[in-house]
C-alpha cells in the first residue's frame, strides 16, 4: 500500500480504457468526424458559455485564431459545440497541431475515436 491508500492507483498504472476526467464523456463525440458540419471560413462569435473571458469573434481565416477557437471548442467537451462549431476537414488538418494545444484527456479521447486520420501513425501500413 502506498501512501495515497488502499485501491489507488497511479496514473501510469491505469488501463488505457479508463477515461480521462479531463476529456469528453462517453457520447459526446462524434461517430463520424462528417458530422463536423461547422463553419469553414470568415468570422465566428462564441457564446459566453465556451468565450466567458477575452476574445469571443475568430477569424477562422487566420489560421492562429482558428487553432485558438478550436483548442476552446474541443476542451469544453459538449457534443452540441463540436458539432455547431467543428468542420470535420479543419479538425483532421490542423490535428497535428491542435493535439498539442488540448490536454491528453482530450487528445487521446479523439485519437481514439478517430485513429485514422488523427491518431498519428495509425492506418500506416507494418513496414
Amino acid at each position: 500500500m502506498d501512501s495515497f491508500g488502499p485501491g489507488h492507483r497511479h496514473t501510469a498504472e491505469r488501463d488505457a480504457s479508463t477515461p480521462s476526467r479531463w476529456g469528453p464523456a462517453c457520447g459526446q463525440l462524434p461517430s463520424s468526424l462528417t458530422e463536423l458540419t461547422g463553419p469553414t471560413r470568415g468570422l465566428v462569435d462564441l457564446p459566453l458559455h465556451l468565450a466567458w473571458s477575452g476574445l469571443r469573434t475568430f477569424d477562422l481565416d487566420d489560421d492562429k485564431l482558428l487553432l485558438g477557437m478550436y483548442r476552446i471548442v474541443l476542451t469544453t467537451n459538449l457534443r452540441e459545440d463540436y458539432l455547431q462549431f467543428l468542420d470535420g476537414g479543419l479538425l483532421t488538418s490542423h490535428w497535428p497541431r491542435l493535439r498539442k494545444m488540448v490536454g491528453r484527456g482530450v487528445r487521446t479521447a479523439w485519437e481514439d475515436a478517430f485513429p485514422p486520420p488523427l491518431r498519428p501513425g495509425a492506418g500506416r501500413a507494418a513496414a
